[in-house]
């Protein structure tokens, strides 16, 4: 009878065989990247070419070693291991190690650096800040050991004597130097005493410039206050660095000649431009005011200076008849005024009329005196009168001449109709009061 394997035995003889094959324990394989979309850990794709697909596989520790981004279609060089994966029957290689086919890693790195860096418009012209005319002193950040330290030291000491370098050293190539580049920008930019910076190394390999491709010194270069030069490699050499400084030197000597626009002997000759046109003003303006004096000097005013006030004299007095003139006029109109109104004054006899006013204020006095009196007595008179009827109606007072006033319930019984038969009554009288019992109505 024929023995038939189960799915599971057979894949775990194939995937035994795949695990102890040599060949396929390390294979070198290249392919284009398929189906991908970056997770935030492992990555899974496909590797293809004209005519077969496999599986990928890269754990998230190697892809972030990776040093640039796998992207739909590229096509990479690759080294791993094939591994077959029981459940689905599936084989697939797991990658340790990429590169992109035809160019390095770091060329890919530093393009899709700049992509992202341009996307989010550190290059733009907008940012950039204008380099000073005149520097006091300039600060370096480059090694202390290169030449592009001792060549801006003398270009500077050439064009400008007396300006000052500060020297930041730092390290500008391998582990840890782009942090040091970038911290010491920063360190820079705390100070207030520093015009520019200028930011630099000599030439090299990608590798070796990579530090200035880093984003973190991009960053601080975008981030600096100070306008920044930037001069890293030789004139074909080109970084991250380079397109967010605010300008970009071939050379340390022609980073030191941006950061001296102006050379000493520039300002020596403005200077000597400057004195020759101001004594040449000046010897004018004194020609001028010299002419100017000669011919007032010459002038009728000097000659016969009483011309100066013979027409504010005649002012003077005209103004002087014209107010006493004025002044005249308005007392004799004042007096005039007055006269006019004592007359009307004496034509009024004032103490005649006071005298009737007195006499007719007593009049009303009087009448209003008497009216008062009337007034009074006719109101005390309706007063007793109509105390005397409130008295007569006093109910005390019926009683206290022999009559009684009966009640039931505290009401006063005014009609025998209000009575039944066995009631009890109060008979107020005027010595007591009689509690009775009703026996007949009649």
């Amino acid at each position: 009878m024929t023995d038939y394997l189960s799915v599971t035995n057979l894949t775990k003889y194939l995937k035994m065989k795949i695990d102890r094959d040599p060949y396929l324990e390390r294979v070198y394989l290249t392919g284009q990247v398929s189906n991908f979309r970056r997770r935030p850990n492992h990555q899974y794709f496909s590797l293809k070419d004209e005519g077969a697909v496999i599986q990928a596989t890269m754990w998230g520790g190697i892809y972030k070693k990776l040093g640039f981004d796998l992207e739909e279609g590229m096509k990479v060089n690759v080294i791993g291991r094939i591994e077959l994966y029981p459940p689905s029957g599936s084989y697939s290689i797991i990658i340790e190690k990429a590169e992109p086919d035809g160019v390095g890693a770091l060329a890919v790195q530093f393009e899709q650096l700049k992509k992202k860096l341009s996307e989010a418009g550190y290059f733009d012209d907008r940012h950039k800040q204008a380099l000073p005319q005149f520097v006091k002193k300039i600060g370096v950040i480059t090694s202390p050991s290169g030449a592009v330290i001792r060549d801006i030291i003398t270009t500077v000491s050439r064009r400008f004597p007396g300006v000052e370098i500060l020297l930041f050293p730092t390290k500008v190539q391998g582990e840890g130097s782009a942090h040091e580049v970038a911290t010491n920008i920063a360190k820079a930019n705390e100070r207030s005493d520093l015009d520019l910076l200028i930011v630099g190394r000599g030439g090299g390999s990608i590798e070796d410039l990579w530090s200035f491709n880093e984003e973190i010194v991009v960053q601080a270069i975008f981030e600096s206050r100070l306008p920044v030069i930037s001069s890293v490699g030789h004139e074909t050499d080109t970084t991250l660095a380079d397109f967010v400084a605010d300008r970009r030197a071939a050379t340390p000597t022609a980073a030191a000649e941006l950061a001296t626009p102006v050379t000493k002997s520039d300002i020596v000759s403005w200077l000597a431009e400057r004195q020759n046109r101001a004594y040449q003003a000046t010897l004018r303006r004194i020609q001028f005011n010299q002419e100017r004096v000669l011919k007032l000097s010459n002038s009728v005013i000097f000659r016969q200076p009483e011309r100066l006030y013979d027409g504010y004299v005649q002012k003077l007095d005209k103004l002087t008849t014209r107010l006493v003139t004025k002044t005249e006029n308005q007392l004799n109109q004042a007096q005039q005024k007055s006269a006019l109104i004592n007359q009307r004054l004496l034509a009024v006899d004032l103490k005649g009329r006071l005298t009737s006013y007195y006499e007719r204020l007593a009049v009303q006095e009087r009448l209003l005196k008497s009216h008062m009196t009337n007034q009074y007595d006719s109101k005390l008179s309706r007063f007793e009168k109509a105390q005397d009827a409130l008295l007569s109606l006093d109910t005390n007072r019926i009683i206290a001449r022999g009559y009684a006033m009966v009640q039931k319930n505290h009401q006063i019984v005014a009609s025998s109709k209000e009575v039944s038969k066995g009631d009890t009554l109060n008979v107020l009288m005027k010595d007591g009061q009689l509690e009775v019992e009703v026996v007949d109505i009649v």
